[in-house]
């Protein structure tokens, strides 16, 4: 069984840096499903999972986004972190579950208060129909 106190290193890399796709897809697996927390149905398949985490990642850019707290058990992690948005301080977790090879299978977000979470969904449905957009 995998352990994800050995896989968040590359995790924190990648987000530190801007969450890039081509970044992303070296540990995402094909099969992941991500969980939004504005987004009621689960979005399933590596390039869905990659547009939202990606997206993320521009979003938070410049927001103070720190991870403050890490917890593992088994494959599952729970890091929680604190960011502000527009003034709005948030704090929320991500849930990480990773397979045996090390890739991600499953990412939950849960974030507070609930004008974070509406601030979110504002800022990330502009920032996916940009990068949709320049994708073409």
């Amino acid at each position: 069984m995998t352990n994800a106190s050995h896989h968040l290193a590359a995790w924190h890399r990648i987000a530190e840096n801007g969450s890039s796709p081509e970044a992303l897809a070296t540990i995402i697996a094909d099969e992941c499903v991500f969980h939004s927390p504005v987004v009621h149905t689960p979005q399933a398949g590596k390039a869905k999972v990659i547009a939202y985490l990606s997206a993320a990642g521009q979003t938070f850019a410049n927001t103070g986004f720190e991870y403050v707290r890490d917890i593992t058990d088994g494959p599952h992690a729970i890091l929680e972190f604190t960011s502000n948005l527009d003034g709005i301080q948030l704090n929320g977790i991500d849930m990480i579950t990773f397979n045996d090879q090390g890739k991600i299978i499953d990412f939950k977000v849960m974030v507070r208060p609930l004008k974070a979470v509406n601030k979110i969904w504002e800022m990330m449905g502009a920032q996916l129909e940009r990068d949709k957009k320049a994708a073409g």
